[in-house]
């Protein structure tokens, strides 16, 4: 799933390569993704020019010379490409834009859990959850206090509430166990068990992470002036590692697989009782 690492590495990809340039012709190729009519993108699109790419979350947004916003939500198995039209169709490549300039930018989705909204630029709270989901993690205004005072609506797992988008946006499984173990916190432990102190640190630790992470996601996914996105996290220290040593402790990290999210962390350093 990208999360902010990836979807900040892709706008600016974007912003560096898109913005400004006029889509010349647009192909909805699998119509269940799109939450506008399909054939809207089709016949709307074409003649439209690209503003500068924003991220909301783990939308992505593509304001356009028309007033409108392109926002997509890749979900699970979202996949962007911006490559040679002659580059082979992947089979479940959604949405096709050629480009000026002969560039073809396509969103694939393999599970095509996805989601593709075309709204007006003042009508973004028309996508479900816009409004009611909380502030975007790298949000200015989201500082350490109102980390704090919003943390702390929560009585769940740590874990939990930090991939909750009510509390805040951005953060999901991968980063999450980043997160954690930056922090040195046991994703499993209640947040009423945690200090203020230590809920102010989390908040540091997952600043930082974003911070380390961006730049190491930008040069795995972007090969010269193509890019096609595929999810490598080879620099990952924790998540997906179970068994191998924490590059920290040298204990064994630990994985633990429910309801379809795997969990990795050092029971050494993330005890289950804070320090």
């Amino acid at each position: 799933m990208p999360e902010i690492p990836e979807l900040e590495a892709i706008r600016g990809y974007f912003n560096g390569h898109i913005a400004g340039r006029t889509i010349a012709s647009a192909e909805a190729r699998i119509p269940v993704v799109f939450r506008t009519p399909a054939q809207v993108i089709r016949d709307t699109l074409p003649g439209d020019r690209f503003g500068e790419a924003l991220r909301h979350g783990k939308f992505l947004l593509f304001p356009l010379a028309s007033e409108r916003v392109l926002a997509i939500n890749p979900m699970l198995t979202g996949r962007f490409q911006y490559v040679d039209p002659a580059r082979k169709i992947p089979a479940k490549c959604c949405l096709a834009l050629g480009i000026e300039g002969g560039r073809s930018l396509r969103y694939s989705d393999d599970r095509l859990m996805g989601k593709i909204y075309l709204v007006g630029i003042g009508q973004l709270a028309a996508i479900p959850n816009w409004t009611t989901n909380g502030p975007d993690l790298l949000d200015p205004l989201l500082t350490g206090e109102e980390w704090l005072r919003r943390i702390k609506k929560y009585r769940g797992q740590v874990k939990s509430i930090l991939t909750n988008a009510e509390f805040v946006q951005g953060i999901g499984n991968a980063y999450s166990d980043e997160i954690l173990w930056e922090a040195q916190v046991n994703p499993y432990i209640p947040r009423t068990k945690l200090s203020d102190d230590t809920l102010r640190h989390l908040y540091r630790s997952a600043l930082a992470v974003m911070a380390w992470a961006t730049p190491l996601v930008r040069s795995s996914m972007i090969k010269g002036d193509d890019l096609d996105y595929e999810e490598r996290r080879e620099f990952m220290r924790v998540h997906r590692l179970g068994g191998k040593p924490c590059p920290r402790c040298g204990s064994t990290i630990s994985e633990i697989t429910a309801n379809q999210r795997i969990t990795s962390f050092c029971r050494t350093c993330q005890p289950e009782l804070p320090a």
